[in-house]
């Protein structure tokens, strides 16, 4: 029985060698995205190690993220999975633009709606009152990255509908008329509706990620946003100092 933990501490330290090697050599920038790993064979012949334990440290690494395995081709650095800091309210541009990448912009939606109560109530507006509404597809390199569906507070921010949302996005506009205050964050993984799917191309299995953000400017809320992602191409991060 000792002779068998032995040995599978063994098989264990020696994968992990592996995995510990191709990430560094990720990190220092030395294997860049879409670069091409060192195949099993190579690892094998590299590292004097039994074929399953190359391929149990590729299938690790591809299921954290650090690479990417096409069957037929070969394994390749994953690029980095687009991620937003749930604590802050950025603007999505920037924070494609900091990835190197393009950001673009449809508008599907741009008018002045009759909300119905439960956002009325999360506005803390009247009865009857209308809110501007927005539904934008975020890009990133030419690929949906996000769904923006925004409601706004007519008085707070009153020229909303005359902005051009394909130049400039609602969070550099809003900041700009009704700076933030303070902010709200609710996080949750939901199944897309059929329009939500189609817009982001998601596969009929995959479920969305989703950050309903409610700001507010001078003690009221100026903002209610439902930010949708596909759940399986992005991440969040949060930091909290005490």
């Amino acid at each position: 029985m000792k002779n068998a933990t032995v040995a599978t501490d063994s098989i264990q330290a020696r994968y992990r060698q592996i995995k510990d090697h191709i990430v560094r050599l990720i990190n220092t920038g030395e294997l860049k995205p879409k670069d091409r790993v060192p195949s099993e064979h190579a690892l094998v012949k590299t590292f004097g190690i039994a074929r399953m334990t190359a391929n149990r440290a590729l299938k690790e690494l591809a299921e954290e993220g650090y690479v990417t395995r096409l069957a037929g081709v070969g394994t390749f650095v994953a690029e980095a999975r687009p991620h937003s800091d749930v604590l802050k309210v950025r603007n999505i541009a920037d924070e494609i633009r900091a990835r190197g990448h393009e950001h673009s912009a449809l508008v599907l939606t741009l008018q002045e709606v009759e909300a119905e109560q439960w956002l009325l109530d999360r506005m803390q507006m009247r009865p009857g009152s209308s809110l501007f509404h927005s539904l934008i597809l975020h890009l990133e390199g030419g690929s949906p990255i996000q769904l923006e569906d925004r409601y706004v507070c007519p008085t707070l921010a009153p020229e909303y509908l005359d902005q051009d949302f394909t130049k400039t996005t609602p969070n550099v506009y809003l900041t700009r008329v009704a700076p933030l205050h303070s902010a709200e964050h609710i996080v949750r993984a939901t199944m897309p509706s059929p329009q939500t799917r189609k817009y982001l191309k998601m596969p009929a299995n995959k479920s969305c990620l989703v950050i309903r953000r409610r700001t507010w400017t001078q003690g009221r809320p100026v903002s209610h946003a439902d930010l949708i992602h596909p759940g399986d191409a992005y991440e969040l991060t949060g930091t909290m100092v005490k």
